[in-house]
């Protein structure tokens, strides 16, 4: 711990202990990336209304089927969403509810006056 300029040396002392690791805020880091781009936001707000495949959501976001993909495929390797293979359509879901959580506590935050 740094001594330069500590007023409360008890409060930095408390607050290092609750730090995160590094790994914890790269993950974090990572999560809060996926959230950051509005296709991938409306590819999550589609999905928390309906599982869809990737054909369903193109058209649903006047986007290209390769568009979509790539954007599914980041979403899916940060663990946002999930996929089923049904013959030969997969559709995608979120992974769990936390997602959606995150999306409307953001969403309320920035609606708040």
């Amino acid at each position: 711990m740094k001594e330069e300029m500590i007023i409360h040396p008890e409060i930095v002392s408390e607050v290092e202990k609750k730090m995160l690791s590094m790994e914890e805020f790269a993950d974090l880091s990572l999560l809060f990336k996926m959230f950051a781009d509005p296709t991938r936001l409306k590819i999550l707000k589609a999905l928390f209304e309906s599982e869809m495949c990737v054909g369903d959501l193109a058209a649903l976001l006047n986007m290209t089927h390769s568009a979509v993909s790539h954007q599914l495929s980041s979403l899916k390797k940060t663990r946002l969403i999930r996929s089923r293979k049904d013959g030969k359509v997969v559709y995608y879901s979120l992974n769990d509810d936390h997602i959606e959580d995150i999306f409307v506590k953001a969403l309320e935050h920035i609606r708040h006056d």
